[in-house]
C-alpha cells in the first residue's frame, strides 16, 4: 500500500476498561479513518488488559501484559504490521518511562498531558527525541477547535492590534467535596506519587496556560501565583490564581479551580488588544466573538463565511452541526497522522508546520507547573518563568 495513504498504526499504553481518557483517545484517533488501533498494554491487571483488547476486537496476541513486552514484540514484527506510534494514557508518573522505552525501540510517541512527572524528565525526553529522531505529540486538546485556530490567526494578523490583556479561566466543580473512594480519576490526580507536585494546575491550569500562549503566539515570561488546597486533608492544590506577564508586554490573569461548585468544564479565554477583543468558551465552541468600543460586536461561527485556513481545515461538518471535544481531540490526532506520513516519506518535519503540540509545549507546560508551585510558596511577588528545573519530589 502507498505509504502516503495507508492507515497509521497505533498502540496504546493504559486506557483499560473503566478509564475515561483512554476511550476518548481511541474515539478521537478513529474519527477520521486515518489511524487504526492494532495493539495495547491497557492495564497492569492482566484480566482487564485481555478483556479490553477483546472488546476492541484486537488480535489476542497483540493485547500485551506490559508496555515493555509490547515494545519488544512489536519491534520484531514486519514493518508493514508493527505499530507506528504509541499513545500514552496513564497517570503522570509513568509517562517518561513509557515514552523513553518507546523511543528506544524506534516508535513515535503521542502522550496525554502533562508530558512527564517533572520538568527535568521533559528536558531529558527532548534529548531522547532528538537522539532517536522520532516524532512526539502532546494532546493539548483545546488547540484543536476551529474557532481557537481562527482566534490565533486573527491575533497573528493584527486584527486586535497589540495584545494588552489576557484573561483565561478554567473552573470545574468535580473535586469540591472529597470524592468516593472508588473514584480512580480523582484518586491518582490527588496523589503526589502519581500526579506530581500539583493537581489543579497540573491537570487543567496547564491547559489554560497553553491555550493563552497558543492563541497569542507569545510566551508567558513572568508569574505571580497563589495556589490553594481548599478541601481539608489534601496535599495538592485544587484551586489557584496566577498573574501573568507575557514576553511581548501583555498582562494576564489565569484562574484554575476544581472546587467551583456547579461548573462543568468551563474553560474560556478573553484577549484584549489596542483596537478589539476576542472571547471564546469551550462550552460554546462554535462561537468566537470579536468586540469593539466603537461598533457592534462581530460573531464568527464554525463553518460560516471566509474563515482563516487553519479554522477551515479543522472543520468537518456544515454550519450549524455542532462540533466539540471529540472533534477537537481528533484534529490533534489527524494532524499527527499527517506529520507521520510526511516523516515516513521525507524523514523530517516539524510540529509547527503540522500544527501539532510537541516537546517544546511539553517543556513549557512542565515549567509552568513547577514555577507556579514554587512562586505560590514564596513571599516574592514576581518570578521569571524559568525552564530550569527546581528540586522536585521523587516518584514514591
Amino acid at each position: 500500500m502507498d505509504s502516503k495513504t495507508r492507515k497509521i498504526r497505533m498502540g496504546m499504553v493504559g486506557g483499560g476498561q473503566g478509564a475515561f481518557i483512554g476511550e476518548v483517545h481511541r474515539m478521537a484517533a478513529a474519527l477520521d479513518g486515518k489511524i487504526e488501533l492494532v495493539c495495547g498494554a491497557f492495564s497492569r491487571n492482566p484480566e482487564n488488559c485481555a478483556s479490553t483488547g477483546k472488546a476492541l476486537c484486537l488480535d489476542p496476541n497483540r493485547s500485551y501484559t506490559s508496555y515493555q513486552q509490547m515494545f519488544a514484540m512489536e519491534a520484531e514484527l514486519p514493518a508493514e504490521q508493527r505499530m507506528d506510534f504509541v499513545a500514552i494514557v496513564t497517570p503522570n508518573n509513568s509517562h517518561f518511562d513509557i515514552a523513553k522505552l518507546a523511543l528506544e525501540h524506534g516508535f513515535h510517541v503521542l502522550s496525554d498531558k502533562p508530558a512527564t512527572f517533572n520538568l527535568q524528565e521533559a528536558l531529558d525526553l527532548k534529548q531522547l527525541i532528538n537522539q532517536h529522531q522520532r516524532l512526539y505529540a502532546l494532546t493539548h486538546t483545546y488547540n484543536g477547535y476551529p474557532m481557537v485556530k481562527q482566534a490565533k490567526a486573527m491575533v497573528a494578523n493584527g486584527e486586535l492590534g497589540k495584545v494588552r490583556k489576557v484573561v483565561v479561566e478554567y473552573p470545574q466543580g468535580w473535586l469540591a467535596a472529597e470524592p468516593d473512594s472508588d473514584n480512580k480519576q480523582a484518586a491518582w490526580r490527588l496523589d503526589p506519587a502519581q500526579s506530581g507536585i500539583s493537581c489543579c494546575m497540573g491537570d487543567i491550569g496547564v491547559h489554560a496556560a497553553n491555550l493563552a500562549e497558543y492563541i497569542c503566539g507569545d510566551h508567558i515570561d513572568q508569574i505571580c501565583a497563589d495556589l490553594n488546597s481548599i478541601v481539608a486533608g489534601r496535599e495538592l492544590d485544587d484551586d489557584g490564581v496566577v498573574l501573568l506577564k507575557f514576553a511581548k508586554g501583555a498582562k494576564g490573569v489565569l484562574m484554575a479551580s476544581q472546587i467551583s461548585v456547579g461548573e462543568e468544564n468551563a474553560l474560556n479565554i478573553r484577549i484584549y488588544g489596542e483596537h478589539a477583543g476576542l472571547k471564546w468558551s469551550q462550552q460554546e465552541p462554535n462561537s468566537l466573538w470579536q468586540v469593539f468600543n466603537d461598533k457592534p460586536a462581530k460573531l464568527y461561527r464554525t463553518g460560516v463565511g471566509d474563515l482563516y485556513p487553519g479554522a477551515q481545515a479543522a472543520t468537518r461538518t456544515p454550519a450549524g452541526h455542532p462540533e466539540g471535544y471529540l472533534e477537537a481531540f481528533a484534529n490533534i490526532y489527524g494532524n499527527f497522522a499527517a506529520q507521520l506520513h510526511a516523516f515516513n516519506n521525507q524523514h523530517t518535519c516539524d510540529n509547527q508546520t503540522f500544527d501539532v503540540p510537541g516537546i517544546e509545549e511539553a517543556i513549557r507546560g512542565m515549567a509552568f507547573i513547577e514555577n507556579t508551585v514554587s512562586a505560590s510558596s514564596s513571599e516574592q511577588k514576581w518570578h521569571p518563568l524559568s525552564l530550569t528545573p527546581t528540586p522536585a519530589p521523587s516518584k514514591r
